[in-house]
C-alpha cells in the first residue's frame, strides 16, 4: 500500500469517528440529546474549546510544562534503560543477582508511587519526572536487554575470528542488533512518559495538561475534559513522529519493508 493511500485511510478513520460521535450526540438515537451531550459533549464543541484555548494563549504555558516533564522523563528513563540493559545483558552474573529485584520493582503499581514521589520531590516537575521515569525505564530496559541477548552466537564467533575486541563488538554487533528492539520500546515509551507527567499533574499540580483536565473534571466540564484529551493525543502523535525521524536516521542501513499497492 502506498504512503498516500495509508494517510488517506488514516484520515478517513478519524473523520468517520468524528462523524459517528457527532450523529450520536446531536440526534436522540441512544438517549435524549441533552443527556448524551452532558456525558460526551459534541465534537464541534470540543474543537471550539481547543481553538479557544490556543487562541487565548492560555494553553501554551501548560503545554510547555507537560512537554518539559515528558522530555526529562523520557530522556532519563530511556538513557537509564539503555545503559542498564546493555550492562545486564553483557554481565550474566549481575543480571542473575538482580533479577528478582528488577521484577519486583517493575511489578509495583506506578499510581501508588505518585504520592510518594510528591512527598519526596514536592509538587514541582521532578515528582512528575520521577513517575514518568519509572514507566519508561523498564520498557526500554527489557527490550534492550532482550535485543542484546538475541545476537546470534554464529555472528559473534565470526566477528571474533575477524579480530574484533569487546569494544568493536559493542559498536558493530551488539549496538546495531539492539537498535531495532530499542526503538520499538521508545515508540511505546513516549506515550508512557506523557502518561507519567499527566498522571502526576492530575494528582497534584498547579499547571500542566493533567491539571487542566482535573480542573475541568472537578466542575463536570465534559467539553474541557475531552478537549484536554484531544490535545494530549495530538501531543503524543507529534512526539512519536519525532522518534520516528530519529529512528530513520539511525537505522538508515535497514532495508525498507516491501509494500504491495
Amino acid at each position: 500500500m502506498s504512503r498516500l493511500k495509508l494517510i488517506l485511510l488514516q484520515v478517513a478513520v478519524g473523520l468517520g469517528f468524528l462523524l459517528l460521535w457527532h450523529v450520536l450526540t446531536t440526534y436522540p438515537i441512544l438517549a435524549p440529546t441533552r443527556q448524551t451531550q452532558f456525558f460526551f459533549s459534541t465534537p464541534l464543541d470540543v474543537l471550539a474549546r481547543i481553538w479557544k484555548e490556543f487562541a487565548s494563549g492560555e494553553i501554551w504555558r501548560h503545554l510547555w510544562i507537560t512537554l518539559l516533564e515528558t522530555i526529562l522523563a523520557f530522556a532519563f528513563g530511556a538513557g537509564g534503560g539503555i545503559l542498564f540493559g546493555f550492562l545486564f545483558a553483557r554481565r550474566e552474573f549481575l543480571a542473575a543477582v538482580f533479577d528478582p529485584y528488577i521484577k519486583a520493582a517493575n511489578a509495583l503499581p506506578r499510581v501508588v508511587l505518585a504520592p510518594i514521589f510528591a512527598l519526596w520531590f514536592g509538587l514541582g516537575i521532578w515528582s512528575k519526572v520521577a513517575l514518568g521515569f519509572t514507566l519508561v525505564f523498564f520498557i526500554v530496559f527489557f527490550n534492550v536487554y532482550q535485543g542484546v541477548r538475541e545476537v546470534s552466537p554464529v555472528v559473534l564467533a565470526n566477528a571474533r575470528m575477524l579480530g574484533m575486541n569487546e569494544r568493536h563488538l559493542l559498536r558493530h554487533v551488539y549496538w546495531p542488533a539492539a537498535l531495532t528492539w530499542m526503538f520499538s520500546s521508545l515508540h511505546t515509551s513516549v506515550g508512557f512518559a506523557l502518561v507519567g507527567a499527566v498522571v502526576g499533574e492530575y494528582l497534584g499540580s498547579s499547571a500542566g495538561l493533567g491539571y487542566k483536565i482535573h480542573e475541568a473534571e472537578s466542575v463536570f466540564d465534559v467539553t474541557g475534559v475531552f478537549a484536554g484529551m484531544a490535545i494530549l493525543s495530538i501531543f503524543v502523535i507529534l512526539l512519536d513522529f519525532l522518534v520516528t525521524l530519529i529512528e530513520r536516521r539511525l537505522l538508515v542501513w535497514r532495508p525498507a519493508p516491501s509494500t504491495n499497492d
